[in-house]
């Protein structure tokens, strides 16, 4: 006789509705049959269109401001000819988008010297970069932001106890000649200028310019170069070599040797700049006098 499987499901399981099928048909509530808008419409978020606190008039004119054209009228009375609700209503609801951050009125002054009152409508408040941007000033921040970088600042180089311009000339000459080197050191009119201080402080230490060639070009990584300026300026500071030790004083210049004269009173040879008597004629001749 067979035997009933008590395990088993009298009847298979129905799926709960909403669950499984989140797009299924509710019982109660709203139906949406909506269509794919592909012209015409705005973007409008729900935290706006759900917002508990606005009114529905709130609501309907801030979908309204931010649906309409840059450059349209919204203040009270063109809202108030637009709308059935009258001036005091509109009034009211536009402080409420502006006490929630949806609306910002500023009064200006424009280049004639009149008072104008500029609306700024905002569909996500508190998402800007200042908290006094008007709308139109975006597109200007935007065109700052897609410009290229600023070119990154160069690594300091040392500096010579006298920028002499022939000092200054030799350096330039000696940048530019690094290229023939090796191609990967074509530097800018700009970059040789940076770097000329720092290959002067190493002239001025008594280091030749064929060895300055030398030590900013030996032993190059074999990677690309991609700031070869940034790379020599860190050479010339990283390897500058030291000061000269002082020269010594040079030694005094010899007395200088005076020809041979013959002495007008004994007849001796004696070194003298002119004829005259030597040096024993002349105590003699002295002696004579004061006796």
């Amino acid at each position: 006789m067979d035997t009933e499987n008590t395990n088993a499901p009298s009847r298979a399981q129905s799926r709960i509705p909403g669950k499984n099928h989140p797009h299924a048909r509710p019982h109660s509530g709203v139906i949406h049959d909506n269509a794919r808008h592909t012209e015409n419409f705005t973007v409008i978020g729900n935290d706006l269109i759900q917002h508990r606190e606005l009114s529905g008039l709130a609501i309907g004119l801030a979908c309204y401001i931010q649906s309409v054209r840059q450059g349209t009228s919204v203040d009270i009375k063109t809202l108030a000819n637009r709308f059935p609700e009258g001036p005091t209503r509109i009034a009211a609801a536009l402080r409420e988008l502006e006490t929630h951050g949806y609306l910002r009125r500023t009064r200006e002054q424009t280049p004639t010297g009149h008072i104008v009152t500029r609306t700024v409508s905002c569909n996500r408040p508190g998402h800007r970069a200042t908290p006094s941007e008007p709308s139109d000033r975006r597109p200007t921040r935007r065109a700052a932001a897609d410009k290229p970088p600023r070119r990154k600042q160069l690594p300091a180089v040392p500096q010579p106890s006298y920028p002499h311009p022939a000092l200054l000339q030799t350096a330039i000459d000696i940048l530019a000649g690094l290229r023939r080197r090796d191609p990967r050191l074509l530097l800018s009119a700009t970059d040789a200028e940076h770097l000329a201080p720092g290959v002067a402080a190493w002239l001025e230490r008594d280091v030749a310019p064929t060895a300055v060639r030398h030590a900013l070009t030996e032993n190059l990584p074999a990677e690309p170069l991609i700031r070869p300026a940034a790379f020599l300026a860190h050479r010339l500071d990283a390897e500058l070599p030291p000061l000269p030790p002082p020269r010594p004083p040079a030694p005094p210049a010899p007395e200088p040797r005076h020809p041979f004269q013959t002495c007008d009173g004994c007849e001796r040879p004696f070194r003298a700049p002119e004829p005259g008597r030597c040096r024993d004629c002349r105590a003699d001749r002295t002696e004579s006098a004061c006796t």
